[in-house]
């Protein structure tokens, strides 16, 4: 595909249109599916970039020859899903590489439940393929939109103490490196690299093919019901993560409540005989439209009337859960696992999540709570909580979720199957804490509430041993990830070097949390680094446009 039957790419600089033109004389065959004038955009609209090329490669030829003719042209190249993501990791003014029309399903095998996808695949394709087959995913999490590759590169989790990480069941995967070559990697074949690549952050390559095992399809029986948050604490410790196979919690601090979701799977036997039906939750209007919209645009009132948000959070979860406490509340389903897990996530939203241990729990949403609320010695839930920022006059969103997982049933570094970057426990279950500020019609919540909330909320998960979830929104910088993760940290860096030398796969991001502060004469031949960033008018989206250009020492 020349520039001639590509007219979009004659705005190229002169240079790198002859490279492709040049490559395309030489491997006219393999097509190189570019074009120019796309805008990039996270799913929360929180960022925006545009990308010199936007490329949708449809096999691991047209990936490679995307690589190569990258390193011609002295390109950053960057790979998205969706861009779930709130943060600015696929944000890019140089190539960026989608693989939406790379998701087939390469093989099967039902003896062993190893299944083999191209990475491009995105989960509810997935889940929808498996389902066909008689097959899912031994676990998700509350959404189904990223792609395979995306999911297990920033560390997705699930929500039980008998699963870890989305990645746990990954066998091997197949990544294409800067220098163009397609590489597997494994536990066994290359450990060093597989371990890397299971969260690796877009840094280290293209990853292509994911192989994994599957379970045979299964639903779940659940019910969630609302409690006083006093006596979830009490049960912390004794069956509150043990009741079920997957728990989940949603905690809202202003009323001191919390909703419990319980769910476990269906004997396939009384699915059968008909001894247990699918069946759905029941519906209250505030799951339709009306309930959609009332709530966004009382979000959008509380922007300006900062002191009713509380107000909103009674009246908008007491309409949809009711105002009781206890079994009064309780609804349940039966449905399959891979609608059972789903979650609405509703609105554009910043999220900050940290993963701290699980015992660590009750502290932690004590001590929020007191800080949140500004209460004082003798206020009923008064605890000390230490948080060194003012809360005065601050108003935060509900509810936080609050989900657990235990890497250790499936992983350990000594199998070589626990990520570097894994940032759960490794010597007992994870507890998962999620801020969750709205954005209604792309709007950012006023008086800096959304900075203000994250700086007291980092601040606790980092006292607690918390690191936080790579794909969210956080503040540490890399001498604190460095700190964290110790040794991992920096054999996960030694990969990237070797396989990624000139900084091909290398942006911003990168920069600011994995790689040493930023100096001049330690870029990095391909790096692109970030010239500046522009606020967006929500009228055109809202967020922030980030501008990034390649490593100005290196000429073009």
């Amino acid at each position: 595909m020349a520039t001639e039957s590509n007219p979009a790419l004659a705005s190229l600089p002169s240079n790198v249109r002859e490279i492709i033109e040049l490559a395309n004389q030489r491997d006219g065959a393999i097509p190189f599916r570019a074009k120019t004038a796309h805008v990039h955009r996270t799913w929360a609209g929180t960022f925006t970039s545009l990308p010199e090329l936007y490329i949708q490669p449809e096999s691991v030829p047209e990936i490679q020859k995307v690589v190569r003719l990258a390193r011609h042209a002295r390109r950053r190249v960057t790979t998205t899903g969706c861009g779930h993501s709130p943060s600015d990791i696929t944000c890019t003014s140089s190539w960026l590489v989608n693989l939406d029309n790379f998701n087939k399903i390469i093989s099967v095998d039902h003896l062993t439940g190893l299944v083999v996808v191209q990475a491009g695949i995105r989960l509810y394709q997935l889940c929808d393929e498996l389902d066909r087959r008689g097959l899912a995913l031994p676990s998700l999490g509350s959404i189904n939109e990223q792609s395979i590759a995306g999911a297990i590169s920033t560390g997705t989790h699930g929500s039980g103490i008998k699963h870890g990480l989305i990645g746990e069941n990954i066998t091997e995967l197949k990544i294409t490196l800067a220098n163009g070559e397609t590489l597997s990697c494994s536990p066994e074949d290359k450990p060093d690299l597989f371990r890397a690549a299971l969260i690796s952050l877009g840094a280290l390559g293209i990853i292509t093919e994911v192989t994994f095992k599957a379970v045979p399809a299964f639903s779940l029986a659940w019910s969630q019901a609302i409690d006083l948050d006093k006596r979830i604490f009490e049960r912390w410790d004794k069956d509150l993560w043990s009741q079920a196979e997957f728990v989940r919690i949603w905690w809202f601090p202003y009323m001191r409540r919390a909703a419990v979701w319980t769910a476990d799977v269906v004997d396939p036997v009384d699915l059968k005989t008909g001894a247990v039906k699918h069946r759905e939750p029941p519906t209250s209007y505030y799951d339709s439209w009306l309930g959609y919209y009332v709530y966004h645009n009382l979000l959008a009132l509380s922007r300006w009337i900062p002191r009713i948000t509380p107000w909103i959070e009674w009246f908008v979860f007491g309409m949809q859960y009711g105002f009781k406490n206890g079994e009064a509340t309780r609804i349940s389903a039966v449905q399959p696992s891979q609608k059972a897990f789903l979650l609405n996530c509703l609105y554009s939203q910043s999220v900050n999540e940290w993963a701290i241990p699980l015992h660590k729990g009750p502290e932690a949403l004590q001590r929020l709570g007191a800080w949140l609320q500004n209460l004082k010695p003798g206020d009923p839930g008064y605890v000390e909580h230490g948080i060194p920022y003012s809360a005065e006059g601050l108003w935060v969103h509900s509810p936080v979720e609050v989900r657990a997982s235990d890497a250790t049933v499936y992983t350990s570094r000594e199998a070589n199957t626990r990520p570097f970057l894994d940032p759960t426990q490794s010597d007992g279950p994870t507890l998962y804490l999620n801020a969750i500020m709205y954005r209604p019609y792309h709007r950012e919540p006023t008086y800096n509430a959304t900075e203000r909330y994250y700086l007291g909320f980092e601040w606790l998960m980092r006292e607690l041993g918390g690191k936080p979830h790579w794909a969210k929104t956080f503040t540490a910088t890399q001498a604190d990830l460095a700190r964290w993760y110790g040794e991992d940290f920096q054999r996960w860096g030694a990969v990237r070097e070797s396989v990624d030398p000139e900084g091909m796969f290398v942006g911003p991001w990168h920069r600011r949390y994995l790689l040493e502060p930023i100096q001049s004469d330690k870029l990095l031949p391909l790096e692109e680094i970030q010239q500046t960033t522009k606020e967006v008018p929500a009228r055109q989206g809202g967020g922030i446009e980030v501008i990034g250009i390649q490593n100005p020492v290196v000429p073009n």
